[in-house]
């Protein structure tokens, strides 16, 4: 077939911004690009690369002559309007959480499971969430490697995990703390500063704090956050029986979601071999000379299209375990990077038909 023409659906936030960019990079591969928003954006005009492109009001017509569309939406929204395109036989590539866990819907990293994007009886893939595509690099090769039993991880996820609200909410309350000093009193004098208005969107003050709360409340005291971790791995990595254990914790960085990692593998598995596989690993970037200071951190990650991992220990009390540190982009990698990897996956499939 001719080049696939290409929607963005969400073109006007964050995440939509980042794809313009990666359409315009690659813009030789696509056709014609669309840039899809509520009603209250169309008309606006929004670059990619040297073009400039209308937003169109997200109707089912707007789909007509798309091939591959990117959704970044509410899930609620992505729940009615993905099916609408996926049924004028649009490709979507969604990245809400409201179909990941369908079994009918591949979930796909492309480090970890490319095979997977020509499995899709919905005409629909999904995007992981951030906090695992963070990982899922790393773990792909490592499991390949080694035999991936189970992991421990605790994550230091960035405002911007939140949208735009809660990079936004981040700022200002940095901005209204500002020029407190004083040992033993500053915990008190920031909640004094922010006053109950700053508990959102987080449910306690971010700045000066870390809040051990990512997403809503589930069953047993976890968070969908920290069940995705589990469930999302599981699927990706094609291990149902992988165990998983996640506390996930939202922590005053802008953008760069990181993790502390321990996991344990069926084979014995040394820091040196492990470094020869990571090194190897597509998305994966060997940060790790801790001697120097040399080691993964969010500052570092911005605007990187892989991810980094470092610190890689030997588990002193655990056999065949390893502890690392991961960190990845969650704007980039965590969406929008994993998403244009994705169709380009099924660009190229597209071209042999």
């Amino acid at each position: 077939m001719s080049k696939p023409n290409v929607a963005i659906v969400g073109a006007t936030g964050v995440v939509g911004s980042i794809m313009r960019n990666l359409l315009a990079e690659d813009r030789d591969r696509w056709g014609k690009i669309s840039l899809l928003a509520s009603p209250r954006s169309a008309g606006k005009e929004l670059k990619v690369g040297d073009e400039t492109i209308v937003v169109q009001a997200l109707s089912a017509e707007a789909f007509d002559g798309v091939d591959i569309a990117h959704f970044d939406l509410p899930d609620e929204v992505s729940a009615e309007w993905v099916p609408v395109a996926a049924a004028k036989g649009v490709v979507v590539i969604d990245k809400s959480a409201h179909f990941r866990m369908d079994p009918d819907v591949p979930l796909v990293c492309p480090e970890s499971n490319p095979q997977d994007v020509s499995h899709r009886p919905k005409n629909i893939i999904a995007n992981a969430n951030c906090t695992t595509l963070a990982l899922i690099p790393s773990l792909a090769a490592l499991n390949e490697a080694f035999g991936l039993k189970e992991m421990r991880v605790a994550s230091y996820q960035a405002a911007s995990g939140s949208g735009k609200e809660g990079l936004e909410a981040l700022y200002e309350q940095a901005g209204k703390v500002a020029g407190l000093t004083g040992l033993g009193t500053v915990g008190h004098e920031v909640r004094e500063v922010l006053g109950e208005d700053f508990n959102a969107p987080f449910g306690a003050p971010l700045v000066m704090n870390v809040v051990p709360k990512v997403g809503g409340w589930k069953d047993g005291g976890w968070t969908s956050e920290e069940l995705k971790v589990r469930n999302e791995s599981r699927k990706i990595l094609g291990l149902p029986d992988l165990a998983v254990s996640s506390t996930c914790v939202r922590v005053p960085v802008a953008i760069g979601h990181s993790q502390a990692v321990n996991a344990t593998f069926a084979k014995d598995v040394t820091v040196e071999a492990a470094h020869e596989v990571l090194r190897n690993a597509p998305g994966v970037d060997v940060v790790d000379d801790p001697e120097n200071m040399v080691f993964p951190m969010p500052i570092d990650s911005v605007g990187a299209k892989g991810t980094q991992i470092g610190r890689i220990r030997q588990s002193l009390d655990f056999p065949r375990s390893l502890d690392f540190f991961v960190v990845a982009d969650n704007i980039m990698k965590g969406a929008a990077e994993n998403s244009h990897q994705t169709a380009v996956l099924v660009a190229q499939e597209l071209a042999k038909k």
